[in-house]
């Protein structure tokens, strides 16, 4: 009986965790998708923070994936990451271990899961946004793609350091300008769940080295 109820009772603070980046994270993208068209944005913060709203096809930050073939293949790589991911948390929690490690790997496991249903259900229950016109709740119509083909919502947008290339000096290198003639830091557009799993990488790297070398 003591097998199972101590887990159980361990399990709470990670399940926590996991719980509300999961919340936070579906209700924004469901916010976005629902009152906002493609590209369109507003600012939060001055020019450095910015709600932008794009979708990727691919990986976290807005990196893409080759092909249909490839998003599914990604698809399932998550999905397969996140149970493993899921049954070491679980077995953390039966050993005697600090918060930390478990507070590292939850906001990984958190991250990875808010991505992977936008991948997984988006495509069936909402229409395709678009520049024109805001996405539809469960259309009559059916939604944009098939399980597993969905696309994922990103909104943040950090531009904290913009340089025109005609307007910069000489000695900066020219290769450090995107295609656009700008060079932008930040400019990846990303949602809660990549933070939570950056958040959880970075934590894991800066203050869990002694866990990972355990490993």
């Amino acid at each position: 009986m003591n097998l199972f109820i101590y887990p159980i009772e361990k399990v709470k603070r990670p399940f926590i965790i996991v719980f509300f980046v999961l919340l936070f994270d579906q209700l924004l993208k469901f916010y976005i998708k629902l009152t906002m068209t493609i590209g369109q944005e507003f600012a939060v913060a001055g020019d450095w923070f910015i709600i932008h709203f794009t979708e990727n096809n691919g990986m976290a930050f807005g990196f893409q994936f080759a092909g249909e073939w490839g998003k599914l293949s990604l698809s399932i790589f998550r999905i397969l990451a996140v149970i493993a991911i899921g049954i070491y948390l679980w077995l953390l929690t039966k050993k005697k271990i600090s918060f930390g490690p478990v507070f590292g790997i939850s906001m990984v496991m958190a991250g990875a899961i808010g991505n992977i249903l936008d991948s997984a259900f988006y495509g069936m229950i909402f229409s395709n946004s678009t520049f024109h016109s805001v996405a539809q709740f469960l259309p009559e119509s059916g939604g944009y793609a098939n399980f597993l083909h969905g696309k994922v919502v990103d909104m943040f947008y950090f531009p904290l350091l913009v340089l025109r290339q005609t307007e910069s000096p000489a000695w900066i290198p020219d290769f450090i300008f995107g295609n656009d003639g700008y060079f932008i830091f930040f400019r990846p557009v990303f949602n809660i769940a990549d933070a939570a799993i950056t958040t959880g990488v970075v934590w894991l790297l800066l203050f869990e080295r002694k866990f990972l070398k355990s490993m």
